[in-house]
């Protein structure tokens, strides 16, 4: 729809998608040079898991990261981290095994259980505790088949970060039942406030982890598609598990290689990001104008993003009784061509929430959010439930709930 708009004339402000390079935030130009200089040799095939000095570079970041026992043969380097996602799955799961995703998830984790045959099955998030994952609904849901959790932190769409005692109740979780844990850490470096991010798969070596970063987001190179995948802890019990892997890994021959050549240097040093996320920085002070001006509206409430580009604000349902979000957003496109993405193309379990980005610069987000807000002030006056004798809303029923 928004391609539409778009070949109509329509100028749309895109909140919809964390590609960094469409709001001005380019790569580092260390890793450009690295990538044109290297250029004219990467014409060839790789190893199948990637080129040994990215891996090694890769090995060098998980031991700063506190994961222990990691060798480059460890290393799979992918183009970008999805690839590599697809294929843990891919390996892992037989028909009808079950792998924990979080709700709200990053979507590409749902699609890829169920692409592989496997059954996704979704723990809540909870909105109370800042979005973090809750252990019990956790524990309710693992079955015989489980086979694996997926953990996204810092998360994807909600900005949460995960604190190191949450996580290792997580790991203790794992331990006891026997799972494979899918550590997604693409925001690793993107943190507001002085917060720190702690790899889950530096808490222990005995349960098998697989982690997946790469130069999307921390690096703004999302179009480059280099990401890697390290599997380490309990790598012992899992021999078949590692041949599948390196099985896929060969049949896809290799990542592609300019990609490939950008790790090296990205992972040597600082290259930007610390100064993006730190206090007057583009993207934290783009974070406190989304979350000040969206906080300021009616019946809107959202959880201050502690890492990553994502805001998931919630809709009173009192004040927005929305019943399709999806329509919701096609609405809010045509009227005041923003685009944002609905909570439920996040699994989220209602149709009460959205994902926006923050990356635009202040002056069009500012734009984006004051359209956001007088749609949503025209949203509510349609929807303002009409008193009448029995006090019940026209149709439905049930009683009408007025909150300021």
């Amino acid at each position: 729809m928004a391609q539409r708009l778009e070949r109509e004339g329509r100028g749309i402000i895109k909140l919809n998608i964390g590609n960094l390079a469409a709001f001005g935030l380019e790569p580092p130009n260390e890793i450009v040079a690295e990538m044109i200089r290297k250029l004219p040799e990467s014409a060839g095939y790789t190893d199948s898991k990637g080129l040994m000095g990215p891996r090694v570079a890769v090995t060098d970041y998980a031991a700063e990261k506190g994961i222990k026992g990691v060798e480059a043969d460890d290393v799979y380097l992918g183009n970008g981290a999805s690839e590599l996602i697809v294929m843990s799955l891919n390996a892992l799961l037989d028909s009808g095994d079950e792998v924990l995703v979080p709700a709200p998830d990053y979507p590409l984790w749902t699609g890829a259980v169920s692409l592989s045959g496997g059954r996704p099955v979704h723990y809540i998030c909870s909105e109370r505790d800042e979005w973090l994952p809750d252990l019990d609904d956790i524990k309710r849901k693992i079955t015989s088949r489980t086979r694996g959790i997926v953990v996204i932190n810092p998360n994807n769409p909600t900005g949460a970060l995960y604190p190191e005692t949450h996580l290792k109740a997580i790991v203790e979780i794992a331990r006891e039942n026997g799972l494979t844990v899918f550590a997604d850490e693409i925001y690793d470096k993107t943190l507001y406030d002085g917060n720190v991010h702690t790899s889950i798969a530096s808490l222990a070596d005995d349960v098998l982890f697989l982690t997946f970063n790469g130069l999307s987001k921390n690096y703004r190179a999302c179009g480059y598609r280099a990401g890697w995948m390290i599997v380490s802890g309990g790598k012992s019990r899992a021999g078949d598990y590692i041949e599948g892997l390196n099985m896929l890994a060969s049949m896809r021959l290799c990542s592609n290689t300019p990609g490939q050549l950008a790790i090296g240097t990205a992972l040597s040093g600082r290259h930007g990001i610390e100064d993006l996320v730190a206090p007057g920085g583009r993207l934290c002070e783009q974070r406190n104008i989304a979350f000040e001006m969206l906080s300021a509206i009616p019946g809107v409430t959202v959880v201050k993003p502690k890492a990553a580009l994502y805001m998931f604000p919630g809709l009173d349902p009192a004040l927005y009784p929305i019943a399709d979000d999806q329509k919701f957003a096609c609405e809010l496109l045509e009227e005041e061509s923003v685009l944002i993405v609905q909570g439920t193309g996040f699994n989220w379990i209602a149709t009460d929430h959205f994902r926006m980005v923050f990356l635009p610069w202040a002056g069009d987000l500012e734009l984006a959010i004051t359209r956001i807000g007088r749609f949503l002030e025209r949203y509510r006056e349609r929807n303002r439930p009409v008193m009448l004798s029995g006090n019940l809303v026209p149709g439905t029923g049930i009683e009408p709930v007025f909150r300021e």
